[in-house]
């Protein structure tokens, strides 16, 4: 078998209202979708969801090889673009067809591919994850009820801009998956996408201690600061999440020596043979790893195979238009599926009929850092 060809495509994912975090807000809620397909001389194509940056560059290294060494072709694709192959978009590439080949290799063994991974639980635990920032309570009551009628009794909100605001918004979501019918109290996390400085994140999660029990706070400063992240961690109760935005095993590995992360996260688009080894890092230093991401569907199944992962994203309860995944929620968990590969489908022509929704990738949203994020002496106006 030998990797032939690839094409791209980009659909959208609707959430159907506003999502966003405290550096912006998609105000339609209509986010861009990339994925790539992968193909082969055997007939098998797999599917990456992820950018499609430098395409033409990555796959020029994996061109005529079987798709089957995926983890040799992973490091094959990072030595082609070694000056920019561990960094941001590009990384993400590598990921995106990382996935597709795990999928192709899964699809040819004619196995899920958490079963040809060494899974034995079809099951991952799932934690519910709104990107409501914008929500009013209304709102919020309405999208954390329906994660809790699926059994879900963790959730993280996004915040970190008015921390009374944050703290009447966590007791909401609490009071919901908590109800009168479900034993237990369930496990909250806030998520402020770096938006503090080390000081700032030590006062505002102090506050909400007061009257809160947070499981963790993820990305209290920016990405790269081990030592901010590790004064976080001594100066509050809650575990430290964070590392969703490392593009590669040796930024990771400066926050773990740093003692600065009690959560590895990794991110879906950056692909499988990355969060194996980020998982298999974090292990061997005894902690818990937690995938994140919209149709996490790679991740997933990565989960199943190691022994220390905690608990996955669930966002959108809905995939991306002209994408189907074989995979339910159910008594909080995700189930996957039976069928080869990662079970992800793709209908090219209801993805085509859906290109006038797609948004300007300039436009504002959540990816463009607002200019005094880390700098505010006040609340920000959440009305």
């Amino acid at each position: 078998m030998r990797i032939i060809g690839y094409r791209t495509l980009t659909t959208v994912q609707d959430w159907g209202r506003p999502v966003g975090d405290a550096n912006g807000v998609y105000a339609d809620g209509v986010v861009r979708v990339p994925i790539v397909v992968v193909e082969t001389d055997a007939g098998i194509s797999g599917v990456g969801l992820g950018p499609c940056v430098e395409i033409e560059n990555v796959f020029a290294a994996i061109e005529g090889e079987d798709p089957r060494s995926v983890t040799a072709l992973y490091d094959t694709m990072l030595r082609r673009t070694f000056k920019a192959g561990h960094a941001g978009a590009v990384f993400g590439t590598i990921g995106a067809i990382d996935t597709a080949l795990w999928d192709i290799k899964a699809q040819a063994a004619g196995e899920p591919l958490w079963r040809l991974l060494g899974g034995r639980d079809r099951r991952v635990p799932a934690y519910a994850s709104g990107l409501d920032i914008a929500l009013d309570d209304d709102e919020l009551v309405a999208v954390y009820g329906a994660y809790a009628e699926l059994g879900v009794r963790a959730a993280k909100i996004k915040g970190g801009l008015d921390v009374e605001h944050d703290a009447h918004r966590l007791a909401l979501v609490r009071d919901v998956l908590g109800g009168a019918r479900r034993a237990g109290r369930p496990s909250l996390m806030l998520d402020v996408n770096e938006t503090w400085t080390r000081k700032q994140a030590v006062r505002y999660v102090s506050e909400l201690e007061r009257t809160l029990d947070l499981t963790w706070i993820e990305e209290p400063v920016r990405r790269w600061d081990a030592e901010g992240h590790a004064a976080v961690g001594r100066g509050i109760r809650a575990s430290v999440a964070t590392g969703e935005n490392l593009t590669g095993l040796e930024q990771h590995r400066a926050l773990i020596a740093a003692g600065a992360v009690d959560v590895v996260q990794t991110a879906a688009v950056w692909g499988i043979t990355h969060f194996l080894r980020v998982a298999a890092l974090a292990h061997a230093h005894d902690l818990p790893v937690s995938p994140i991401g919209t149709t996490p569907a790679g991740l997933l199944h990565a989960a199943t195979s190691v022994p220390n992962h905690l608990v996955s994203e669930l966002q959108d309860l809905h995939p991306p238009v002209g994408v189907s995944v074989d995979v339910r929620v159910e008594d909080g968990a995700y189930v996957l599926g039976d069928g080869p590969g990662l079970g992800v489908r793709v209908d090219e022509e209801a993805v085509a009929l859906a290109s006038h929704l797609l948004p300007d990738p300039l436009a504002g949203g959540a990816h463009i850092r607002p200019e005094r994020a880390g700098r505010r002496l006040h609340a920000v106006d959440t009305g």
